[in-house]
């Protein structure tokens, strides 16, 4: 089962300092549904600015999501798919985006070599980062030049996107009553802090942006073991702790938030934030296949 029905994404979106309404053809623009006869008579759908086909994959390797994401990029590029969210889990992983600096990776190679850690070098802005189970990492692939809320020019801004990115964040906490920030000069999103208390970080995000269309994404705590997080500097940043949903959420006697009903919350804010209608899609061949 999925975790959740189809989404109506047509309230209030993402306000921005000066609000700005899509236009009235986009957003009274048709949804035509296909029957592939191929697909022993699957039912998907055609191209949209307006919608967002969402899977979620699993578990995943991080070399395998990096062809995911290669394959439904070039989709997207060709406008072969819709936008796109990939929602994944990874093993335990590390990788280095453009900025960073190997000291931030504190344990030995042998250390992790022992874990099954594997480090990737990759495209993404942002320093050293680490992936594990129980934590959503989301990949969303979107046409930057499409209709958004507050878009003023021909494309999304990549600062703007991020700044969404991050409302979309802060929400989500604010679904398990947890109050979250952004802080100036450091990307991604904060718990807050107050008196003796220190913000710490409950969300990365790092992304990259080709020919318009985006890849990489964020990363939300939820369950995360947060001692794997000792293996590494996160984001460069030495003097602020990591910290997840379950840790923030009360007493002990509450139930940690379910990676279900953290994905629910992130793909509603998202559609709501990015004026998107949100699909799940039950596979990533359901997705592909009507576009090969």
């Amino acid at each position: 089962m999925w975790p959740v029905p189809l989404l109506d994404a047509r309230e209030p979106a993402f306000e921005p300092s000066e609000p700005a309404q899509m236009s009235d053809a986009a957003q009274s623009r048709p949804v035509p549904l296909t029957r592939d006869e191929n697909n022993r008579g699957a039912i998907y759908y055609q191209v949209q600015d307006m919608f967002l086909s969402t899977v979620y994959l699993g578990r995943v390797g991080y070399a395998d999501c990096l062809e995911i994401q290669r394959q439904v990029i070039d989709l997207r590029k060709r406008g072969k798919v819709s936008d796109t969210l990939l929602l994944v889990e990874h093993p335990p992983v590390i990788t280095l985006g453009r900025n960073a600096h190997r000291e931030n990776i504190t344990a030995s190679e042998q250390f992790l070599s022992s874990r099954g850690v594997r480090m990737h070098e990759i495209n993404r802005g942002g320093d050293v980062t680490y992936h594990g189970p129980g934590q959503l990492v989301g990949y969303p692939i979107v046409d930057l030049r499409g209709e958004f809320p507050g878009k003023t020019g021909p494309h999304l801004g990549v600062v703007d996107y991020v700044r969404m990115l991050e409302e979309v964040l802060i929400r989500t906490c604010g679904d398990f009553s947890i109050l979250a920030q952004r802080i100036p000069g450091r990307t991604g999103v904060w718990t807050m802090g107050g008196g003796s208390i220190q913000p710490k970080k409950i969300a990365a995000i790092g992304v990259h942006v080709s020919q318009g269309v985006t890849s990489h994404g964020f990363a939300l705590n939820v369950t995360t073991d947060l001692r794997d997080f000792d293996w590494i500097v996160p984001c460069g940043i030495s003097d602020a702790a990591v910290t997840s949903l379950e840790c923030e959420v009360g007493s002990d006697d509450d139930a940690p938030p379910s990676m279900a009903d953290t994905m629910n919350s992130v793909v509603r804010h998202f559609a709501r934030i990015f004026g998107r209608q949100p699909i799940w899609v039950q596979s990533l061949e359901q997705l592909t296949s009507p576009a090969a």
